[in-house]
């Protein structure tokens, strides 16, 4: 879908009305190719006093092929370690390393800060204080540029690569002003960063179009062969996105009473059990609440939560490889609301919930549990939002813009990667740093 507004504003006359008027400036936003660099120019790293990680984050920005200078008229990124900031005016470090620099950050830049999980009082608070200072950073950079926030448990400095690789790169282009936390956890390196699913086998619900296609094109990419999974309507299309990737279609309704059996014995049968499970798979039925049917409520939570929670116990059974993925789909509606939307804003609640409730046990298997929540993203459904709705969507946040399916897609790549395995239990936003629910 054509985003005709930011189309005028990268021409002349539009961007002197942006100029003159104060209009949103939706920037082009550098997205992940594998022929170009990570980022676009090198990285200036900085730690506060007594900052455990800055050697580690040295030597993965230079495995990543990432160069790194102290000083840089453009940095491509700014990276922070701030785990030695243990009290609050220990804070002023913040502001001496960024304040001289955040106005250079090239177009599509990064900014990661990395903290720690504290352990005294004096330490929460000025911990806690960078999820407030990276949030106004957001706000206030331009040009595609993002700032995230990254705390990392002591003892899990060697689980932070794949986040970090993440977050600079073009992967990462619609995710902004996010916390990730990094714990406990399996991670296992891969051989080829380019192709880190290789040998893995992953199932996609949903996957015949849209964000589901879109998700099945980037685990393929990485290495991974791709189930694609809808029901039997949608075969067709679920055919050709599996002939596409590579992979193989099973069309399945998951509300029907056997669908989890099946899918056991359908993985254990022909793949040996299954390493990946994204539940993308999600309907809507919006009406306000008063005129809202049995019918409408019922479907949409079967869809969107109870079919995830009956396919996950089935999976854990024995079906879910060791170190498995499980990947939600929640949505921002299931953190800020959305009018004629309590039956879809309760499933996608209930599935940050789920990744709550099952991270221990994922956890416990060497596994781990996340969701991504989307903004807005262009589709087909978004594209039939009626025009001021759908524009006011895209320009409130802090990218102007919507996002695409692939940047949901990257981000479900990131968690499925076998060296996230120390990310578990996270609900990241692939919003743009949206207004709503911030």
């Amino acid at each position: 879908m054509t985003d005709r507004y930011q189309r005028f504003s990268r021409s002349g006359p539009g961007k002197f009305l942006v100029s003159r008027l104060g209009l949103p400036d939706p920037a082009p936003l550098r997205r992940y190719s594998p022929d170009q660099p990570p980022l676009p120019g090198p990285a200036v790293v900085g730690s506060a006093k007594g900052g455990r990680l800055e050697e580690q984050i040295r030597k993965i920005l230079d495995s990543a092929g990432i160069e790194v200078r102290d000083t840089e008229e453009k940095p491509g990124a700014l990276v922070f370690d701030a785990t030695g900031i243990d009290s609050p005016d220990r804070l002023r470090e913040l502001y001496d390393f960024f304040h001289p620099r955040v106005r250079s950050v090239a177009a599509s830049g990064r900014i990661v800060v990395l903290g720690t999980t504290p352990d005294g009082s004096k330490e929460s608070i000025a911990q806690r204080a960078l999820e407030g200072f990276t949030r106004s950073v957001g706000k206030e950079l331009k040009r595609g540029a993002t700032v995230q926030l990254v705390y990392v448990e002591p003892g899990a400095e060697d689980g932070i690569e794949s986040t970090l690789r993440f977050l600079l790169s073009g992967k990462s282009a619609y995710v902004d002003a996010q916390v990730i936390r990094i714990g406990a956890g399996t991670v296992t390196r891969p051989e080829n960063w380019l192709t880190p699913l290789a040998g893995k086998t992953a199932l996609v619900t949903g996957g015949s179009r849209g964000i589901g296609a879109s998700i099945a094109d980037v685990l393929a990419r990485d290495g991974a062969h791709v189930v694609v999974l809808d029901i039997p309507a949608q075969g067709e299309d679920l055919s050709a996105v599996a002939n596409r990737v590579g992979g193989s279609s099973l069309q399945l309704d998951i509300t029907a009473p056997e669908a989890p059996a099946q899918l056991v014995d359908y993985f254990r049968a022909r793949h040996d059990g299954v390493d990946i499970v994204v539940h993308n798979a999600g309907i809507t039925r919006d009406k306000t609440l008063s005129k809202m049917s049995e019918a409408q409520w019922d479907a949409v939570l079967s869809v969107n939560l109870a079919s995830q929670l009956r396919i996950n116990d089935a999976l854990l059974a024995g079906t879910l490889n060791h170190g498995g993925r499980i990947i939600g789909v929640s949505s921002i509606a299931g953190i800020a609301g959305n009018v004629g939307q309590t039956n879809y804003g309760a499933s996608k609640a209930g599935v940050i919930g789920m990744v709550n409730a099952y991270a221990p046990l994922l956890s416990s298997v060497g596994g781990t549990i996340n969701a991504v929540a989307p903004g807005f993203i262009e589709t087909k459904m978004t594209a039939a939002v009626p025009l001021f709705i759908r524009e006011a969507g895209r320009r409130m946040n802090s990218m102007s813009q919507g996002g695409l399916p692939v940047d949901v897609a990257e981000t479900i790549a990131w968690y499925a990667n076998p060296a996230s395995g120390a990310v578990n239990g996270n609900i990241v936003r692939v919003c743009g740093q949206s207004l709503l629910g911030a």
